[in-house]
């Protein structure tokens, strides 16, 4: 069940050695093109990412957060053609979230790594330099990369005592 997967998910930042499976990226693929996306516009893209000097590049996109790729077999990038849908964004992270749950559901780990709205340095955006890295268009944007790959340890998924029940709230609308 999908309520079973969510209580084991837990973000991964340290992996095995351990290559991703030919057939586990056929299905990781087919899982982030079947996500929803506003008005079925598809506006994503999904650049698959397994040379070992291109994700060196990567996790040095951001001065923090992304240096744990450098060590992971699978980066997978989402990007989407931002002149095709106003919810870009949302359907962005919606397919990265389709990634993650599918990485999980393969007996995989992941770990989002923030991009959109982040600095790689002074100068450049991390959207600018990822997309120099892997020669994207200037249509093209960057929300985030994900990172995939067999965890090196077993981590417990977070308790139901962390959830946070006080953000969840329910309203009764009188018809009249």
């Amino acid at each position: 069940m999908l309520i079973d997967l969510l209580r084991s998910r837990r973000s991964i930042r340290s992996f095995t050695g351990q290559p991703v499976g030919q057939e586990q990226l056929d299905l990781l693929i087919e899982a982030v093109l079947r996500a929803p996306s506003s008005k079925g516009r598809a506006p994503c893209e999904f650049v698959v990412v397994t040379d070992r000097e291109t994700i060196a590049r990567l996790s040095t996109a951001k001065p923090q957060g992304a240096a744990f790729v450098k060590d992971t077999p699978l980066v997978i990038v989402v990007c989407a053609a931002a002149e095709k849908s106003d919810v870009w964004v949302e359907d962005a992270a919606i397919a990265a979230l389709i990634l993650h749950i599918e990485a999980l559901d393969l007996g995989l780990g992941s770990c989002w790594v923030q991009v959109r709205l982040r600095d790689h340095d002074a100068q450049h955006s991390s959207e600018e330099y990822i997309a120099e890295v892997l020669g994207l268009g200037d249509a093209m944007v960057v929300e985030a990369m994900i990172a995939i790959g067999h965890p090196a340890s077993a981590k417990p998924g977070h308790p139901v005592s962390s959830l946070a029940y006080d953000k969840v709230s329910s309203r009764e609308c009188s018809q009249d």
